[in-house]
């Protein structure tokens, strides 16, 4: 028998997992870690942490699995999106942390973009917009604000990439890795715009220029790699991509026409289509299966899940210290208490805003909002409403892609641990919601990628190995109060857009 490995980097820690060729977890490793955030709506993180987290948790993954290193026939790592990649000097060593997705740093360099390139240009070559998200707009900051690094600067490398780097030696990009920094990066011909890219002053050496698609083998594991991860040089490492976009592969996504939402730390939810969509305020890079064909077209909030862990560890310090004495966990203690709250949490309407948004509101000035507390609301009613909030940033996001999403959409992430949670997304989006019964993330899917890359697994194959939970139907008369409460989530915001400008002019 053999067995693959699937190892994504995301934004608070790193996991790996090991499968069989009929979709059977072996063994998993988590390693944990932080985001640095030196100035409001700056986030960074060393790439060096990522590296260690890599070795860490396969090396764990692998001892703890006991089997053969002979029997190990591949790994693939996704990563996080990382904005504008880690800049490199000549001898490949990082010269500052990586500007990751959720900063927001770049406001400058988007209005340059649209004044100087145009949005309708961009739209046009690269199927997408201008705003800090990019990792285009991250790198011009870069150049502005660091001209001495800009100097020592010879190319930038995703997280993943720049691990299968260290694993490997060779050096290669994916294509959802590419399109996902937007602005140079041509989605008509799936490969670096040098018109985009002259005019902004970037030049294309700064760019891998080998793209590969994400089940393409990237080289082998140098001797002394896998010596420290206690597998076989040689061991194929496949290329993988975007991580969310390997949890849609996950779940068993591979075809145009299915909607389904990632939803963890961040949120991205997504079109799959082989049909162009622009103009709509959506991001949109190649998917990470048939890249060349297949595009993914999502809108998301920058925090989803990190809004509820927020809650946890600010307010929730009593549930937290009885879980470490060995209580329950604090999540479902909260879970438990929110499930027994109306629909609207008795008058409370959140905006997740908390890292500013993404698409579809494009604000970096957006934030964090509590709308119509009272003096009877408690810990648990702020708790559903966060969670609702969540719901409510799916809901934009679904309408904001404007094409037909099927009879259901498909949910997975670290949100699908909560049953209240899952409903309240059906209730508010009025769609069927359907979970996979396994904890699938992006892991699963690098794991299909590394199956495919290596020929080991086929589509028809891994097709099977997705067990779908039963739909969750949404409650009529909870729908219904939720579509009020959705337009006061819109109008809320609009109507507090002036004042949260201002309020970041303050800050």
């Amino acid at each position: 028998m053999k067995y693959l490995l699937g190892t994504d980097i995301g934004t608070s820690g790193t996991k790996t997992i090991m499968m069989d060729l009929e979709g059977k977890l072996i063994a998993m490793d988590l390693q944990e870690y932080d985001v640095l955030t030196p100035k409001p709506l700056w986030a960074e993180q060393w790439p060096q942490v990522w590296l260690d987290a890599c070795k860490a948790s396969i090396k764990n993954t692998v001892e703890k699995s006991g089997i053969d290193k002979a029997d190990i026939a591949g790994i693939a790592i996704s990563g996080l999106y990382g904005g504008s990649g880690i800049p490199l000097d000549q001898q490949m060593n990082p010269i500052r942390p990586c500007m990751i997705w959720m900063d927001r740093r770049a406001d400058e360099e988007s209005r340059w973009a649209l004044e100087h390139i145009g949005e309708e240009k961009l739209l046009e070559i690269t199927h997408n917009g201008a705003d800090p998200y990019y990792g285009y707009t991250k790198i011009l900051w870069y150049k502005n604000h660091e001209p001495e690094n800009w100097e020592k600067t010879t190319l930038f490398l995703p997280p993943n990439d720049y691990v299968i780097y260290k694993f490997t030696g060779e050096i290669a990009i994916d294509y959802s890795s590419a399109g996902n920094i937007g602005g140079i990066f041509d989605m008509n011909r799936r490969e670096w715009s040098r018109e985009l890219m002259e005019a902004m002053g970037i030049p294309l050496t700064m760019m891998p220029q080998r793209i590969v698609e994400s089940s393409d083998i990237v080289g082998g594991l140098t001797r002394e790699i896998a010596g420290e991860l206690g597998l076989a040089e040689g061991t194929p490492v496949i290329a993988s991509g975007i991580d969310c976009g390997a949890a849609n592969v996950g779940l068993g996504v591979m075809e145009s026409g299915v909607y389904a939402a990632a939803i963890g730390t961040s949120m991205c939810a997504a079109l799959i289509s082989d049909k162009p969509v622009k103009g709509k305020g959506l991001i949109v890079w190649p998917y990470l299966y048939k890249g060349k064909e297949l595009s993914y077209y999502f809108a998301g909030g920058a925090t989803a899940g990190a809004i509820v862990k927020w809650f946890r560890n600010t307010l929730c310090q009593r549930e937290v210290d009885e879980e470490q004495k060995g209580g329950a966990n604090a999540y479902d203690v909260l879970n438990e208490q929110a499930e027994k709250l109306p629909a609207g949490s008795e008058g409370l309407v959140v905006l997740p805003y908390f890292m500013g948004e993404r698409s579809p509101v494009w604000d970096s000035d957006a934030k964090g909002t509590i709308l119509g507390l009272s003096l009877i609301h408690t810990k648990a009613h702020l708790y559903r409403a966060f969670m609702e909030a969540v719901a409510y940033s799916l809901r934009d996001a679904m309408e904001a892609t404007g094409e037909e999403l099927g009879d259901h959409i498909l949910l997975a992430g670290g949100v699908t641990k909560s049953k209240v949670w899952r409903q309240i997304f059906a209730d508010v989006t009025g769609y069927p919601v359907v979970c996979p019964k396994n904890d699938v993330e992006a892991n699963m899917g690098d794991v299909i990628l590394a199956g495919i890359g290596t020929g080991l697994l086929t589509y028809e194959e891994v097709k099977q190995w997705q067990v779908l939970d039963e739909k969750i139907m949404p409650d009529t008369k909870n729908h219904e109060t939720y579509n009020q409460y959705f337009k006061l989530y819109r109008s809320v915001y609009h109507h507090l857009k002036d004042d949260m400008k201002a309020l970041t002019v303050l800050s």
